[in-house]
């Protein structure tokens, strides 16, 4: 770990926000595989900036272009996935940008971490869980990735040969197999609306 090194404080967030005329926070999507979460993701940061308002989207596979690349799928490289993504969340809804992250992220523990950062930095972390049944989501499997989970040429699958701990207290529960892309994300604009956030 760093020593040598010095925070450079610059605007506060809230001189940021008068600025802005724009609360910062982070939209945490989790949920299975084909669960619909970059769907969603993709419609509300489409929808949010369509009203005028900064908005960016993380998402798990695009972010392993780049940013993780150098990361795989133990549970070790999962937990450093989220960590990365948790901090760089972090700092755009510290930029008063409205931070939307799609990502699997399974453990619970994981994500209470991505939760306490922001509480700890006064911002919001909205969770919501992107919920579908097992059986819908590997109906749906656009990658095939269930299938070759199945097949044991995936190995630590998660949902499969790896565990998925759902969330219990999530501030937005959506089940995409009940509601059409366009209402879920009309869902949590409305929740972020009534949370004062736009």
């Amino acid at each position: 770990m760093a020593t040598n090194i010095t925070w450079h404080a610059n605007l506060s967030y809230d001189e940021r926000k008068d600025l802005r005329k724009q609360h910062g926070c982070t939209v945490w999507l989790t949920g299975l595989s084909a669960s619909g979460k970059s769907t969603v993701a993709c419609a509300l940061e489409q929808l949010l900036l369509q009203k005028g308002l900064s908005a960016y989207r993380l998402d798990g596979d695009n972010i392993r272009f780049g940013l993780n690349k150098d990361l795989g799928f133990s549970e070790a490289d999962r937990n450093e996935n989220i960590r990365r993504i948790s901090e760089v969340s972090k700092l755009f809804a510290d930029s008063c940008t409205i931070s939307i992250t799609s990502f699997i992220s399974p453990y619970k523990a994981d994500r209470n971490r991505a939760r306490q950062l922001h509480k700890e930095a006064g911002l919001k972390f909205i969770e919501v869980f992107v919920d579908v049944p097992l059986e819908v989501a590997e109906q749906r499997d656009p990658k095939g990735l269930y299938k070759k989970a199945r097949e044991g040429v995936i190995k630590e699958f998660t949902g499969i040969s790896a565990p998925y701990e759902a969330p219990e207290n999530a501030e937005l529960h959506l089940r995409t197999d009940l509601k059409s892309v366009e209402e879920c994300a009309s869902i949590i604009y409305e929740y972020l609306r009534t949370e004062k956030v736009i």
